[in-house]
């Protein structure tokens, strides 16, 4: 048994740099949000906004699938940290959904308008996803990352 967990833990170390920082500022990126919504809103804002929330199916269903966008990126980046391959994947997969979502709700195709952006909505669109291009790029652009993850 103590073979398999020293094992374990020297493929734990062999993991490339960029994929270690990419998962880190995953989880540091999504979980600073959380923490900084809460600080903005308050605890009584926070729970205002839950109550809003349920109030209409549409926006439920919305606020449900962006709880489980959440959960999903952060076991992705729990795979990286594990050296597997499927995390990089799932976690383009939950930045296709959300960039399609965006691009979606500020051209007002969405009924249930959770948030609009006034001014150039692009610029705006590209400045929210500035931090997730920029982990994208730590997992696929490094050449240490292309090939531990073409030997996974």
């Amino acid at each position: 048994m103590s073979e398999v967990l020293k094992q374990e833990s020297l493929s734990a170390s062999n993991l490339p740099v960029p994929v270690v920082t990419a998962a880190i500022a995953i989880i540091m990126t999504r979980c600073s949000g959380i923490l900084l919504e809460i600080h903005e809103m308050g605890m009584a804002g926070l729970i205002n906004f839950v109550q809003l929330t349920a109030q209409s199916w549409s926006a439920t269903l919305i606020f449900i699938a962006s709880q489980l966008l959440f959960f999903i990126e952060l076991r992705c980046a729990l795979a990286l940290l594990q050296g597997r391959s499927w995390g990089r994947r799932g976690y383009v997969f939950t930045q296709i959904i959300v960039s399609f979502y965006l691009l979606i709700a500020a051209a007002g195709w969405i009924t249930p308008e959770i948030f609009n952006l006034n001014g150039d909505a692009g610029h705006l669109l590209a400045s929210q996803k500035l931090p997730d291009l920029l982990v994208l790029m730590l997992l696929f652009i490094p050449a240490s990352s292309r090939e531990f993850f073409r030997q996974r």
